[in-house]
């Protein structure tokens, strides 16, 4: 028997939330399909939460209902607060040396 991951959980939940966004746009699974460039079959693993479906795939489905910008921030690289302490300091300077 397959252990339920947290990633699985996380897949049926973005399916079913795919599912409510295609309703809502009134789209047939086969419409939805084409727009994608995938079958049906591949539309239906994916509201199903099934991990077989190719990443592209989910982010073309995204594109697809306007979705895509809030993932653009996964793994964006973060600052730490010292870099940021850093940056806000202002370059240190030092007078010239006087000429005799």
């Amino acid at each position: 028997m397959k252990q339920v991951t947290e990633s699985d959980t996380v897949l049926v939940e973005l399916g079913r939330r795919l599912r409510t966004a295609r309703l809502e746009r009134n789209d047939t699974m086969a419409r939805f399909a084409e727009r994608l460039g995938v079958s049906e079959r591949t539309v239906r693993a994916m509201e199903q939460g099934l991990p077989t479906v190719q990443v592209g795939v989910w982010l073309n489905a995204l594109w697809v209902l306007d979705a895509l910008e809030p993932l653009s921030r996964v793994l964006e690289v973060r600052e730490s607060l010292l870099d940021r302490a850093r940056a806000a300091r202002p370059p240190r300077r030092r007078a010239s040396r006087q000429r005799q």
